[in-house]
């Protein structure tokens, strides 16, 4: 039966580099038979333009209905100036989210062997990197209730908001990170900061109870901010790390730029039944929108991701993964991986250097 996608370009690059990711789908379809369809819709930035909501309820309902769904990026200066946050693009991504309950975010920080000058750390310490990041996406401070800015009796503005995980939260991505880990090295850290806040101290006990149910993965915890310099100081140490919603977007993106870019990260956000929304890890980045610079290989990797997750289809996925390094091997890179002795690209040269390869592998 036919897999239908939903494409969300969004806003700044997200149309280039999603255009791209779609000319890898076009070769899936048409070369190595996938059954997909696909449509697009607007969010972020675009669907305020189109429709004066970040999430227009159109585009809602064709996310629903999807089997999967393809992101680009929201955001830009354009819109931050919008007095009503709700309206903002950020709550177009965070909307979706929440309304179809993609609580499981899976980001890698997978160094490319072509890419090991490209980190800022020494080679040495990154060569070889393979980290699973599982992030819980619908809950903590992000979605807590209440919210907002006040005005106190003093006349001072006091801003507010509620970082509150519940037990069956914790539980549901403290499984999928078991899971995560069962099915690599069978080493989870979890990430907290239980000496300080009562959420985390919650959130260590739960993961201590689930872990009674894999005896084999090897549990440990971490405070965050030893994390967080750990990730720089020896990022190898860790397999699958698991953490809440907030903690995981700061670490996440720091994990990426080990990696050489952010631009060659892609994500996955599950709901219960493996339905997923694919996107890159990076944003919408504005002032290179429109200049043909933008790298496209994190959107086609979480296409790959899409097929992987969402679809079971882990040989087309890995047929995709290994024509993104073929293209490095080749020496061909966009200005954010750019080193010496490599030949820069821009956005469409690179997508359809990866077609090209792609089509090889047939």
């Amino acid at each position: 039966m036919t897999k239908h996608i939903l494409v969300l370009p969004g806003d700044g690059i997200g149309p280039e580099i999603t255009a791209q990711a779609v000319k890898v789908m076009e070769v899936c379809r048409d070369e190595f038979g996938v059954d997909i369809s696909w449509e697009e819709a607007p969010v972020g930035g675009a669907g305020y333009e189109a429709a004066g909501h970040p999430l227009p309820p159109e585009t809602l309902a064709k996310a629903q209905a999807a089997d999967a769904i393809v992101l680009g990026a929201v955001g830009g200066p354009k819109w931050d100036k919008l007095e009503d946050i709700s309206l903002r693009p950020e709550r177009g991504l965070l909307g979706i989210r929440k309304e179809l309950a993609l609580f499981g975010n899976l980001r890698p920080a997978l160094l490319y062997p072509q890419l090991a000058d490209a980190s800022s750390l020494k080679p040495e310490v990154v060569s070889g990197l393979d980290i699973m990041i599982v992030r819980e996406l619908t809950g903590g401070i992000y979605f807590g209730q209440p919210r907002g800015i006040r005005t106190l009796d003093n006349g001072e503005k006091e801003g507010f908001n509620t970082y509150v995980y519940s037990e069956s939260e914790i539980r549901r991505i403290a499984k999928v990170a078991f899971e995560m880990a069962r099915k690599r090295n069978k080493r989870l850290c979890s990430v907290d900061k239980a000496n300080v806040l009562e959420v985390t101290m919650l959130w260590r006990d739960v993961m201590e109870e689930v872990a009674k149910d894999y005896p084999d993965v090897e549990l440990s915890h971490m405070y965050v901010d030893n994390a967080a310099m750990q990730l720089v100081r020896a990022p190898k140490q860790f397999d699958v790390m698991v953490t809440g919603n907030m903690f995981g977007d700061i670490l996440s993106d720091a994990a990426a730029m080990l990696t050489g870019s952010i631009g060659m990260l892609p994500s996955a956000s599950l709901d219960e039944n493996a339905k997923g929304m694919y996107e890159p890890c990076h944003g919408s980045a504005p002032d290179i929108a429109g200049k043909n610079l933008a790298n496209p290989l994190a959107c086609i990797l979480s296409v790959a991701m899409m097929l992987r997750y969402s679809f079971d289809n882990a040989g087309v996925a890995g047929k995709i993964e290994q024509a993104v390094s073929h293209v490095l091997d080749e020496g061909l890179r966009t200005a954010d991986i750019l080193s010496a002795g490599r030949t820069q690209v821009g956005t469409v040269e690179m997508g359809a250097a990866v077609v090209k390869a792609l089509k090889a592998l047939k």
